[in-house]
């Protein structure tokens, strides 16, 4: 077993995780709801970056209903991140001889 050829692949993997992160984190996908009069901008590592929200919602009265929806665009933007960043990680670690199961970062 070459030990040094084994420790130069670590550090190539660890430096092309470390890019993949970096990426993920500028990486930015928008969920919605109410028909688009909620939506929400976040990165692929959980950053919330903007809230947009339809003029009409702005009342008293619909306040609960702006709550919900509020929730429901995070939701959904919050699913495409995790979609964006497991394929990221799918295909960084293509290849490697991983147990199943095993995830990458540690």
């Amino acid at each position: 077993m070459d030990l040094m050829g084994m420790m130069k692949k670590a550090q190539a993997m660890q430096a092309k995780l470390q890019e993949a992160q970096d990426e993920l984190g500028r990486l930015e996908v928008e969920g919605a709801s109410g028909g688009g009069m909620v939506s929400v901008v976040m990165t692929a590592k959980g950053e919330l970056k903007t809230v947009r929200i339809d003029p009409s919602l702005m009342t008293p009265a619909d306040r609960e209903i702006l709550e919900d929806l509020i929730i429901a665009a995070f939701a959904d933007a919050k699913g495409k991140a995790d979609r964006a960043a497991a394929e990221k990680m799918q295909s960084l670690t293509a290849g490697l001889p991983l147990p199943p199961g095993m995830k990458l970062p540690f």
